[in-house]
């Protein structure tokens, strides 16, 4: 596990489990306990769980903290190490677990050893999503703006503009659209 020296960042954990043939739906159900677990904990800002196409087993496991230190509470805890040894007899290997920073866990590879898909198609697919964003994201805000005057105002629209695309773009957008050019992405 890689650990961060700034200690005042929102941090994601990229977290990899091969599951065993036929232990999917016992996995499916531990899932079910350590992701309300993990939600407990302070500074937990949100989950996402990438399953693999059936027979590949390859479940990624998105975290967020608001904080390093928070992120490594859970991580460390008690409840957490308790989940995992339930949980361990299920995996074909040991977990994989990395901590990230700001956009990079967009292109974290589906699988262990595969490579970072090269810059240019970085640009292409990020292009490609934020600028169909640029144009409906304050087409579609332009209502707020007109009921509310100081949501309207040039600064105050730029962040409020920037802050909705931020939002698709991390939380609801890339996830689901890097999945899904997966195939070009990273031959």
């Amino acid at each position: 596990m890689s650990t961060l020296t700034e200690p005042n960042h929102i941090v994601t954990s990229v977290i990899q489990h091969q599951v065993k043939a036929g232990e999917e739906d016992q996995y499916e159900a531990w899932l079910r306990e350590i992701t309300p677990a993990a939600q407990r904990f302070p500074g937990h800002l949100g989950v996402n769980i990438l399953r693999p196409p059936e027979g590949v087993g390859s479940y990624t496991i998105v975290l967020r903290f608001d904080t390093l230190e928070h992120l490594q509470g859970w991580l460390t805890s008690e409840t957490r190490q308790r989940l995992i040894t339930q949980v361990e007899p299920r995996l074909a290997h040991g977990e994989q677990v990395e901590i990230k920073t700001g956009l990079e866990f967009w292109f974290t590879p589906p699988t262990a050893g595969q490579k970072y898909p090269p810059p240019y198609k970085q640009f292409l697919l990020t292009l490609s999503a934020i600028f169909p964003l640029t144009l409906i994201v304050p087409w579609a805000l332009q209502p707020l703006f007109q009921v509310a005057p100081i949501a309207g105002l040039p600064g105050v629209s730029n962040l409020v503009i920037a802050a909705v695309l931020t939002g698709l773009m991390t939380y609801v957008i890339m996830p689901h659209y890097t999945r899904l050019v997966a195939g070009w992405l990273y031959r």
